[in-house]
């Protein structure tokens, strides 16, 4: 087996565990927020379906700097507002939003490096 696979196995594993972290953050967190009158408009803007799961871990897992940032800015409709965030949500929903947003992240960027990698015969 060669480190190409090997490395692709391995991001594929953090990969699929984000994708339950995904599912339990949506479930978990995200409904509750849906169903509450305050934060069911400020959550972002759902590209597709789920995506405002995204937008919210985005809002829980980057520093409050970058979240003001991007509200203050023209495409500001496009981010959930961390303050409300904040509000409504508990410890554990916010490391869980945390944990699933950097580990997506993570493994979407390393794989594609790794893809861009192989494309260049790094790995031969």
């Amino acid at each position: 087996m060669s480190l190409f696979s090997q490395l692709l196995g391995f991001v594929a594993i953090f990969m699929f565990i984000s994708c339950i972290l995904y599912v339990l953050f949506g479930q978990l967190t995200v409904r509750k927020l849906r169903k509450n009158q305050k934060t069911k408009d400020a959550l972002g803007l759902e590209y597709a379906s789920g995506w405002d799961i995204i937008n919210v871990a985005q809002a829980l897992a980057l520093p409050k700097s970058w979240s003001r940032v991007l509200e203050n800015s023209p495409l500001s409709f496009m981010h959930a507002n961390s303050e409300l965030i904040f509000k409504y949500t508990n410890r554990f929903d916010r490391v869980l939003g945390f944990v699933f947003y950097w580990l997506f992240i993570s493994s979407t960027l390393t794989c594609l490096l790794l893809i861009l990698l192989n494309y260049f015969e790094l790995f031969n």
